[in-house]
């Protein structure tokens, strides 16, 4: 039995204290702000509900087996919900395209935009799954500490093409540009260009077509609480409003935590759910890092930032155009993607996620009214945006660009809203650089290459979460947790 301290209450950090949990060790959950969640923070105003970060639910399988390891089921604790469609896509010109885990569906979808590929459509599925078997079934919970690891996966990576981006990988079976577009923009639910990510994340459409996109009821935070329910009920110790200022070493190795008022606190091993390039630079002492130094950790290729808007109507949009999860793709996909991720410049145009969770949870909004979450793709902090000058404008831009298209009469019917920009991923959530997703998901940078599952410089120091293998997203995420309390259980 060991003392762990895990820092940060996110989803990796949560999933991780169940499973060392469920092995018989004690844990602390050190959480610097004032309820659980990371960036699955939850913002409550007017009655509204709005769930500050993660919305779409896939491989729910995984957060059953956090419960099945202690006996219990999942479904006493939170419900989930499939949403159908998947997603309602949008172009430029507001015309839709809709898919689910129906095929004939899907098929019928295609058919209206482009008859002649959905034998493309098809071929196309049945090479991403052996894309999932290989880089989710097989790896996803596996660690790569050393380079041996990666040797020995590299000629399966080589045969299923993992080279090329997720575009060009789309684009040799899908030939109508809008439909290329809405086959090959998974990337960005996990920080990457589709122009640049590694086709090994194509895989995420088929997960999505095996298990689902599923909503849980009471929004992603009633899947936090019921995790840190979980925690209480096996005698974790959680404790909030609790920022860690430093991993404490001796010796080489960390014997604990130093919280902000300066009380340490010992264990044996510490795992830390922060951003994987903060820990090492804010909390990791600089002489302790032969491996992860300053330069080392600048020269990473880090994801996109956001900007998210919460708003809430006094009227319904029900019966309109949109659905649950909708993405709204403006004129420009490669020139814009250029503009966010290489010129790091704010563009004019934008292409943005709406999520309209009241559309199956009422609960999310009062009586009579509807709860909305918007996000949209921004440059992260190596541009030179004043976002304390332009996060006002950007705001107004979208809700011009949303009542002119998409909510009649929005401007008239907000009651409530709130909005995060870079600025508040790099210092409320102490993301490097303000990145929304930590590293962009490259080949170069996926595996062995990105920060370890257990630190090379501090060894008894274990990293979860969206900086490290296998990258962000909540199964990626789940899943780093599974490999973090497997290497400190062995």
């Amino acid at each position: 039995m060991k003392q762990v301290s895990v820092i940060g209450g996110g989803f990796g950090g949560l999933a991780t204290a169940i499973r060392l949990l469920a092995q018989g060790h004690r844990v602390d959950l050190f959480e610097a702000r004032d309820q659980l969640g990371g960036r699955a923070y939850v913002y409550r105003k007017d009655g509204f509900t709005f769930d500050g970060g993660p919305t779409i639910l896939t491989a729910p399988f995984l957060f059953d087996e956090l419960f099945s390891l202690v006996g219990r089921e999942r479904s006493d604790y939170v419900e989930f919900v499939k949403c159908d469609p998947f997603y309602r896509i949008f172009d430029y010109q507001q015309r839709s395209f809709d898919y689910s885990d129906d095929e004939m569906f899907t098929l019928q979808q295609i058919d209206r935009w482009s008859p002649g590929d959905k034998r493309g459509y098809l071929n196309f599925l049945a090479t991403t799954k052996a894309i999932f078997d290989k880089g989710f079934t097989e790896l996803a919970d596996q660690p790569f500490l050393t380079v041996w690891d990666m040797l020995k996966v590299a000629p399966d990576l080589i045969r299923l093409r993992s080279y090329q981006s997720v575009y060009r990988y789309v684009s040799q079976f899908i030939e109508h540009p809008f439909l290329r577009q809405c086959f090959s923009f998974h990337p960005l639910l996990v920080g990457g260009n589709p122009f640049d990510s590694s086709s090994i994340y194509a895989m995420i459409h088929y997960l999505e077509r095996e298990y689902g996109v599923w909503y849980a009821m009471g929004g992603t935070g009633a899947l936090v609480s019921a995790l840190g329910r979980l925690i209480g009920e096996l005698g974790g110790r959680i404790h909030l409003n609790a920022p860690v200022e430093q991993v404490v070493v001796r010796g080489g190795r960390a014997v604990g935590v130093r919280l902000a008022g300066g009380e340490v606190r010992p264990a044996d091993a510490v795992v830390s759910n922060a951003d994987a390039a903060s820990t090492y630079l804010d909390l990791v002492p600089k002489e302790q890092r032969r491996h992860m130094s300053d330069r080392r950790i600048a020269r990473y290729r880090y994801s996109m930032s956001l900007f998210v808007y919460y708003f809430g109507t006094n009227r319904r949009y029900r019966d309109g155009a949109l659905r649950h999860h909708n993405i709204l793709l403006g004129p420009r996909y490669r020139g814009l993607l250029d503009d966010i991720f290489d010129k790091k410049v704010l563009a004019e145009d934008f292409s943005l996620y709406l999520h309209m969770p009241s559309y199956t949870d009422p609960s999310m909004a009062p009586e009579g009214g509807e709860c909305f979450y918007v996000l949209s793709p921004v440059p992260n902090l190596l541009g030179k945006t004043d976002w304390t000058e332009q996060a006002p404008r950007y705001r107004d831009r979208i809700v011009d660009f949303l009542e002119a298209h998409y909510l009649p009469g929005l401007r008239q019917s907000l009651v409530a809203e709130h909005w995060i920009d870079p600025t508040h991923f790099a210092g409320e959530l102490r993301s490097y650089l303000g990145a929304g997703f930590s590293l962009q998901p490259l080949l170069t940078q996926s595996a062995w290459f990105r920060p370890h599952n257990r630190s090379d410089d501090v060894p008894n120091l274990y990293l979860v979460g969206a900086g490290t293998h296998p990258g962000a997203g909540l199964p990626g995420v789940v899943s780093s947790a599974k490999i973090a309390a497997r290497l400190i259980g062995s």
